[in-house]
């Protein structure tokens, strides 16, 4: 089963946490938007919250901006 996720993504935040409200999903991250750190950070985030593998969560779209588009992978 393939998921596709809409993410406002928040850099910088003081913890991590993912927030879902009107059916939209905010990612805190604590990292930096630079160098794709905080990319990293959305990925291992969500993983996390979906008890999926890293590997199984692809950024899509807006890799550059704060909305973004994941895809997760569920088994």
């Amino acid at each position: 089963m393939v998921l596709r996720l809409e993410v406002k993504v928040f850099p910088r935040s003081s913890r991590e946490r993912l927030v879902k409200k009107d059916g939209r999903i905010k990612a805190y991250v604590n990292a930096a938007p630079e160098k794709g750190k905080a990319n990293k950070a959305l990925i291992d985030l969500i993983a996390k919250e979906y008890g999926v593998k890293k590997k199984g969560v692809t950024i899509i779209a807006g890799f550059a901006c704060r909305n973004k588009v994941v895809e997760v992978l569920k088994q």
